[in-house]
């Protein structure tokens, strides 16, 4: 393997944009996350590039992260947002796929009081408008909100969609039967993708064990296969209950029975593939 491609990682600026997010029940995330502080972590772990995913609903945020993207080589990608259901989408996709690291779009679905948001017709409309454009969609959702992503996939079966954090799984409480069938039904679709991330944050931060998270990465790839899976650290988010190291060996531990092939497809491949970068470069060069 040349390098790895962490599918999903943040920076932002307190006071910068609007996250809703950032509580004082989540205190080690409000500060500053930049790429000085993330660049080192990368070299020292192994990993080449990373996809740089949107932490507000903002177009100037998208634009600030595609000008971290412009002086950071490493990231290889944004996923930025747009106003899906705005009248003039199209001038807000005209500006940012000028810029030729914009690969898709993410929005806060989770924050969005509506748990039906992602199948009313505007934003099926806006989706159709990331479709027609080749770009990707993130689903930011929970369990309650995959039947309404079904209804996104069959609505826009060109549209490469990608299930963010295994749609944040109830790890603490070990409940998993109603998130197994709602993702597996998903992930029928062809077109949705998921990404191994944000597990560790759903556990118990404090007390997690590898075993704890197990039994849903079997479930994700029984019906994902290692061709629709690809890592993500969620850093800074992951550092509520572990390293970025911690999150990376992790990972690797929980696959370390797939073939060489499957286990570089995770970890690079199909990251690669989904949000269509170029060749990944290694960290040693």
């Amino acid at each position: 393997m040349t390098g790895i491609l962490d599918s999903h990682q943040h920076f932002w600026q307190v006071g910068g944009f609007d996250y809703p997010w950032m509580t004082p029940e989540v205190a080690v995330l409000c500060q500053d996350y930049l790429p000085p502080a993330l660049e080192p972590i990368l070299n020292r772990t192994g990993v080449a590039q990373t996809i740089l995913v949107q932490a507000s609903n903002s177009v100037e945020e998208t634009r600030w992260l595609l000008g971290l993207a412009d002086h950071d080589s490493f990231i290889a990608g944004v996923v930025g947002w747009v106003d899906l259901q705005a009248d003039d989408l199209t001038r807000q996709l005209d500006d940012l796929t000028a810029h030729p690291k914009f690969k898709g779009v993410r929005h806060l679905v989770e924050s969005e009081p509506a748990d039906d948001w992602l199948a009313q017709p505007k934003v099926i409309r806006g989706l159709r408008g990331l479709e027609l454009r080749g770009l990707s969609y993130d689903l930011l959702v929970h369990t309650k909100h995959l039947k309404h992503a079904e209804r996104v996939a069959n609505e826009c079966p060109e549209l490469r969609l990608v299930v963010d954090h295994l749609a944040k799984p109830p790890i603490v409480s070990g409940e998993i039967d109603e998130w197994r069938r709602a993702i597996t039904k998903l992930a029928a679709h062809k077109n949705v993708w998921c990404k191994l991330s944000g597990l560790v944050t759903e556990a118990d931060h404090d007390h997690w064990r590898v075993p704890d998270l197990k039994p849903y990465v079997e479930t994700a790839l029984d019906c994902f296969g290692a061709q629709r899976l690809m890592f993500g650290s969620d850093w800074p988010v992951c550092l509520l209950a572990a390293s970025y190291d911690r999150v990376l060996e992790t990972a690797q531990s929980l696959v370390a029975d797939l073939n060489t092939e499957d286990r570089e497809r995770m970890f690079s491949g199909n990251a690669t593939d989904f949000y269509q970068i170029g060749e990944i470069w290694s960290a040693a060069a």
